[in-house]
């Protein structure tokens, strides 16, 4: 399976309306494209660990979409309704980070990933 993740932080003066607009355009793609297959959504939690300290503060919400394969992701990156989240998406965000990721079972472990570690 093939992640496509997410980090974010909205602008602070992000009106409410920009931000339903940004969430119903998310809402239409997930929904709307058929190769997604699971979606996850979440708020940064700090709790005090140390690595907090040391994080950047460019990420308040993660967002997790899975795909079958490479070609699942690539047709939801083409399709129009993506088209309009990405430009909700960059008009309503200070900062991002953006990976895709294939994972694996947790018996594979790391060390068979085709990246060698």
């Amino acid at each position: 399976m093939v992640w496509h993740l997410v980090l974010m932080k909205p602008k602070a003066n992000l009106s409410a309306g920009d931000r339903q607009a940004l969430l119903d355009a998310f809402n239409r793609a997930v929904r709307d494209i058929a190769t997604v297959r699971e979606t996850r959504v979440g708020r940064r939690v700090t709790h005090g660990a140390a690595y907090e300290s040391a994080a950047p503060d460019s990420a308040d919400i993660f967002v997790s979409i899975g795909f079958d394969d490479l070609a699942g992701l690539q047709a939801y990156l083409q399709h129009p309704a993506h088209g309009e989240l990405a430009a909700r998406f960059y008009q309503s965000l200070n900062s991002a980070l953006i990976y895709d990721f294939e994972l694996m079972g947790a018996d594979d472990g790391l060390w068979a990933s085709s990246s060698g570690l």
